[in-house]
Parts: structure tokens; C-alpha cells; sequence
């Protein structure tokens, strides 16, 4: 089981769906009507930009945050009903926790950038000593500007 699947995910909503993210990858979530097919997606991803089209409407475009390799990105369609993309990171340290997926669109409101920041601190955590679960440990206080206080399960 991954950290993620143990830890949860800190979603970020939006119109037409969610984000979220990791220390390696930004996932995107789109909600499709019924019966979407691969064949009625487009999504065009370049190192710093993406667009995203519906049946021939777009759903959203713009400058990514930060850049991603893109041979590592990869999208698929589940149960007609949601398109899932997957973002690989170019740069995978916590400190580089996105503020937003798009540059100047769609934000993480305080509180939620607050627990992203967190949940891929602790993240680095489990990576650095894999014999240990941090998946169920908190970070406490206010993270921004100074780091963790304290960490404890």
C-alpha cells in the first residue's frame, strides 16, 4: 500500500473537478459526462503548459506552475465518467509544493496549501526512513514561513 493510499490525498476542487499532489506528481481529476470515451479527450501537455478539450469543448488550458517531464505524463479515462491525468514533476523536493496548477488559476486556498505542504513533508519522511509508517503522523502548528514545530504519531 503507498503512503498516499495509507495517508489520504489533500484534494483541491475546482469547477471540473480536483488536483492534487505529490512530492513526484501533480493528479488531476476531471469530472466527464457518461460515456466519455478516450477518443473524445484531448490533452496536450508540454513542459509548462497544458489544455484540456471534452468532446471538442475545452475544459481548462494555461502555464502549469512549474514544469513537468513529459515523457513521465500519462492521462486515462475511467468508467466513461472521469479523465485522470497524471503530471510527473520535474523538480520532487517538498519545498516545491505548487501553490496552484495553473499559474494565476486555480489556487490552493490557505489552509489547504498548509496541509499539502505538510502531507509532502511527511512524505519525505517516509521516503527517508521506509522502515517507519508516517502515514498517520502530524505536523503541528502553522507550516508556513519556518517549517514543522513538532511531529508525532
Amino acid at each position: 500500500m503507498s503512503f498516499d493510499e495509507r495517508s489520504g490525498v489533500v484534494l483541491c476542487s475546482t469547477e471540473w473537478g480536483a488536483w492534487y499532489q505529490t512530492m513526484d506528481s501533480v493528479c488531476i481529476h476531471v469530472h466527464l459526462p457518461g460515456g466519455t470515451r478516450g477518443k473524445d479527450i484531448r490533452c496536450d501537455i508540454s513542459a509548462n503548459r497544458i489544455k484540456v478539450f471534452v468532446k471538442g469543448e475545452e475544459r481548462f488550458s494555461g502555464e502549469l506552475f512549474a514544469r513537468v517531464v513529459t515523457d513521465d505524463c500519462v492521462w486515462t479515462v475511467e468508467d466513461g465518467s472521469l479523465l485522470q491525468i497524471m503530471l510527473s514533476k520535474s523538480s520532487r523536493h517538498p519545498s516545491d509544493c505548487w501553490k496552484s496548477l495553473l499559474k494565476h488559476q486555480y489556487p490552493a486556498d490557505s489552509l489547504t496549501f498548509d496541509e499539502m505542504e505538510k502531507k509532502m513533508t511527511l512524505e519525505r519522511f517516509q521516503n527517508e526512513n521506509p522502515g517507519l509508517d508516517f502515514s498517520k503522523a502530524a505536523i503541528t502548528g502553522n507550516y508556513h514561513g519556518g517549517g514543522p514545530k513538532a511531529v508525532g504519531s
